[in-house]
């Protein structure tokens, strides 16, 4: 939410190589990629490298926390204040593109209207 700029000194911290550059990378993958999978084009080859940013944020950040969807470190007057999540967020995005790498983007998507154009296209030819 605040840029990669924000995102760069932290990849800085990991000691990841080329933080500046890699902070660009992951952030245009997941804003396209996502972008590209809500419109369901080219859903099962955008899914890979979004899975590979999910293992990587999984195994770099997620993992020190351990796997809880609810950890609650306090209750405030205004409710109860959540920590970090651990790696369980990571496994349900990468289940949730496994499933589109494998049933496809539907029928409503791009690329289901591509592929009904190739194919009336090859059944005239």
């Amino acid at each position: 939410m605040r840029g990669p700029e924000a995102f760069s000194h932290l990849l800085a911290q990991l000691n990841v190589p080329a933080p500046h550059l890699m902070a660009w990378i992951s952030t245009l993958t997941e804003v396209f990629g996502g972008l590209m999978i809500m419109a369901g084009l080219f859903t099962s080859i955008m899914a890979l490298p979004l899975i590979v940013t999910m293992l990587v944020a999984m195994f770099t950040i997620h993992i020190h926390y351990g796997f809880s969807a609810v950890k609650t470190i306090g209750l405030t007057p205004q409710g109860p204040v959540f920590g970090p999540p651990g790696y369980e967020i990571n496994l349900v995005y990468i289940a949730g593109l496994l499933a589109l790498i494998l049933l496809g983007a539907g029928r409503w998507s791009l690329d289901a209207l591509l592929s009904d154009r190739l194919t009336r296209k090859q059944s005239l030819q």
